[in-house]
């Protein structure tokens, strides 16, 4: 199913704004065409400006009430069936330039980045555009920022060092559940911030928000219990404990598949160590990282310790001033396997210490003993999430070869109901690629096992209709390992169907892979789950589940998917030192004895 194709309206507006440069009302008409896009904009409102005689007026005509602010009284006439039923309010022209979203707390949306508790751009002026995935439209712009300012913002997590490192563990538990606390409180906005800019469907951006703030809730606890040891010593005499200190100042480096999720699940553990970061916003969704940073402000983190630089045709640039910088004692990055070798090798002059979460390409195995409706959810919500822009996406799904029919036909079934829009639709499960690479490597993927003899059930073709962006989910049969999406990550919503025999065979090709992220399986069978479990060569195995992420559980992966966990008990402890403390002298007897 898709969403309805563009509809035009001609309307007719009679307004009085309020002029924000001098505060009076002035009295304005205008006749223009709007175009209701489904595909692009939410059902509930329409983004439009119209010039006057100064200042330009940016006005939003919204399809419901709107929250109480200075009304502008607009008569709307359309000239078809839609019905247009209330209008917006006046604001200043920004350079929000498309559909911004209708959000309950309008001062979230920021278009500047934030470095020393203070918005600021990029020191050279310079701008990028941030573009909608499900329209390919411009939706604002953020500083392009460079060298120079990620140094300011590395010098201000230094100087905010000192005094932070030296607060309490429930001092900072105190902040994350601050933050926290106001992450829930505007989850609506939020998550309407993370589908306007990455595309994915509304319902699955709340989602992210909930498991996003989590890590807050779970590293404020964590933030009091950061325990040393107390060591016997095997010298006579001496005292021998250890203490966990802060790292230092951090930089973090997020993607932008999950753009609140990833940046929380590293700043969480960080404050909760005492570490300041510097935290490079992802250049496609900076605006949900920028809202962040706007909560984080108002729950009292002090200035300096966290802060937020933006680039999109920087980020090298910004990754290499964060990784050659003596300040900087870490480096957490979330990303690609190649981008992941590049700043390693540059953190080497300087010894970091270093988390990397890097590409997957997991394996989905069903066993024939399996629960077949089970392995088909649990392979549907596995390898489709998010469209399947998720590093944890089952990748090459292996079906033993007596349920192999009949696992592709109820597999088939399920991505056939899918209804693919624009992720404010009503009834839309799934959204747009993040952009036309995306959608390239995707169609690659499709044409290459095609070409070797792959059959494709369903999808396989991009959806001009919705889109630049948007592509088919797609299942195919009959893959084998000489394919592409064998060896690479897919990273969009394409399902291999690779057939296997016998349990060695399948944990054999499952770990040919030179990454391991995660790996899936179905078994009824309790010996195999151990077997296969402790034979995949992952960081994680999800058993008879396709859904394995909790801020409880350690994430990270084995071999070229990086090192390092984030999240679980384990994950303060990548912001942590160890210092080992001797006291010599202290074997003296008791005073007169």
């Amino acid at each position: 199913m898709v969403a309805r194709a563009p509809t035009e309206v001609q309307v007719e507006l009679s307004y009085g704004p309020i002029n924000p440069l001098t505060a009076r009302r002035a009295t304005r008409s205008a006749s223009l065409t709007l175009t209701y896009d489904p595909r692009s904009f939410s059902c509930y409102y329409y983004y439009y400006s119209c010039s006057s005689s100064p200042p330009i007026i940016t006005m939003k005509a919204l399809l419901r009430t709107v929250s109480s602010r200075p009304a502008i009284h607009s008569h709307i006439r359309p000239t078809n069936h839609l019905r247009i039923l209330r209008a917006g309010y006046a604001t200043p022209s920004t350079t929000m330039q498309h559909s911004v979203p209708p959000l309950n707390d309008p001062s979230l949306l920021k278009n500047q980045s934030y470095i020393n508790g203070q918005w600021v751009g990029a020191k050279s002026g310079q701008t990028f555009e941030v573009t909608d995935p499900a329209s390919g439209k411009p939706i604002g712009t953020m500083p392009e920022m460079n060298r120079d300012d990620t140094t300011a913002a590395i010098e201000a997590a230094a100087t905010a060092l000192p005094s932070f490192s030296r607060t309490t563990g429930r001092e900072r538990a105190k902040l994350l559940r601050k933050w926290y606390d106001l992450m829930q409180a505007n989850a609506e906005d939020l998550a309407r911030l993370i589908t306007w800019e990455n595309g994915k469907p509304l319902a699955d951006a709340k989602g992210e928000v909930a498991y996003a703030a989590n890590f807050f809730e779970w590293f404020s606890e964590e933030a009091p219990r950061t325990y040393g040891d107390t060591i016997p010593a095997t010298v006579p005499g001496n005292r021998v404990f250890t203490v966990k200190q802060p790292v230092g100042v951090c930089g973090l480096v997020t993607p932008w598949n999950f753009p609140a999720a990833m940046i929380t699940r590293k700043i969480g553990p960080a404050l909760a160590a005492g570490c300041t970061v510097v935290a490079k916003s992802p250049g496609e969704t900076p605006f949900t990282a920028a809202a962040l940073a706007e909560l984080a402000h108002r729950a009292g983190i002090p200035a300096g310790v966290v802060n937020f630089v933006t680039a999109l045709k920087n980020t090298a640039e910004v990754g290499e001033t964060l990784t050659a910088s003596d300040t900087v004692r870490k480096v957490s990055f979330t990303g690609s396997t190649g981008v992941g070798k590049l700043l390693m090798k540059q953190s080497s002059d300087t010894l970091k210490k270093l988390s990397f979460e890097l590409g997957g390409n997991a394996p989905f195995i069903v066993f024939d003993d399996a629960d077949l409706d089970a392995a088909v959810a649990g392979a549907v919500a596995s390898k489709f999430r998010s469209s399947g822009q998720t590093c944890v996406c089952a990748n090459r799904i292996y079906v033993q070869k007596g349920i192999y029919d009949q696992f592709a036909k109820a597999f088939t079934e399920k991505v056939n109901s899918f209804k693919v829009g624009s992720g404010y639709a009503d009834g839309v499960t799934h959204g747009p690629l993040i952009h036309d690479r995306a959608v390239s490597k995707v169609e690659a993927h499709v044409e290459d096992a095609v070409k070797q003899g792959g059959k494709v059930l369903t999808g396989g073709q991009k959806m001009p209709d919705l889109g630049a962006n948007f592509f088919q989910p797609t299942v195919i049969r009959d893959m084998t390992d000489k394919m592409k999406l064998m060896s690479e990550e897919t990273f969009g919503p394409v399902a291999g169907l690779f057939p296997f025999e016998s349990e060695a065979e399948v944990v054999r090709s499952a770990n040919a892979a030179e990454v391991g992220l995660a790996g899936y399986f179905f078994s009824k069978d309790i010996q195999r789950c151990y077997r296969v479990a402790e034979a995949l060569e992952v960081g994680m195995v999800g058993v008879n589940t396709g859904l394995i992420s909790d801020p409880a559980a350690p994430f990270g992966g084995v071999k070229h998917s990086g090192f390092g966990r984030e999240g679980s008990k384990y994950g303060i402890e990548e912001y942590q030192i160890i210092k080992m403390v001797t006291m010599g002298g202290m074997g003296q007897a008791l005073e007169g004895s």
